[in-house]
């Protein structure tokens, strides 16, 4: 027999009807899938080294899972953390109105500078760069004032 884990799972009997449903349903992430059978074998008394090669994975994979498991009861992943949007979604609606507007006189049609310059002089963001504009109407599949895309009559 191998060397005593670390953290040895037992799971209860409701955990494994759980756990198993997961791995039968298919309705989870890859990755819970993966872990739900990596708990359900360990605690079947597979070695990490059996879960690695039944499963293709790196050994951390498996006692990582372990780990998580024994102390926090948890198979997904916690929400990452970022920064948050420069946009809400009234500003972003306003921006797409603008950009699918009439261009300013003597312009054939919007740059994105000149979509960052109106919103701070419309009082709609305090500073913006071209770039996050950019980003929003290519989210939003907007254009710079085209009349077949983004929110302009037809």
């Amino acid at each position: 027999m191998g060397r005593q884990q670390k953290y040895p799972v037992r799971l209860t009997d409701e955990e494994r009807e759980e756990l198993s449903k997961i791995t039968r349903m298919g309705k989870q992430s890859a990755r819970v899938m993966q872990r739900a059978q990596i708990l359900l074998w360990s605690d079947a008394g597979k070695q990490d080294k059996e879960i690695v090669a039944l499963l293709g994975c790196a050994p951390m994979t498996v006692s990582s899972t372990r780990e998580r498991w024994v102390k926090e009861k948890r198979l997904e992943d916690l929400p990452r953390l970022g920064s948050k949007p420069m946009l809400d979604a009234k500003q972003e609606s306003l921006l797409i109105a603008l950009a699918c507007s009439d261009a300013p006189e003597g312009r054939a049609e919007w740059t994105m500078q000149l979509l960052a310059d109106k919103l701070v002089e419309l009082k709609v963001v305090e500073q913006i760069s071209d770039e996050t504009v950019r980003r929003t109407l290519k989210k939003t599949s907007s254009s710079r004032g085209k009349k077949r895309s983004g929110a302009s009559h037809r």
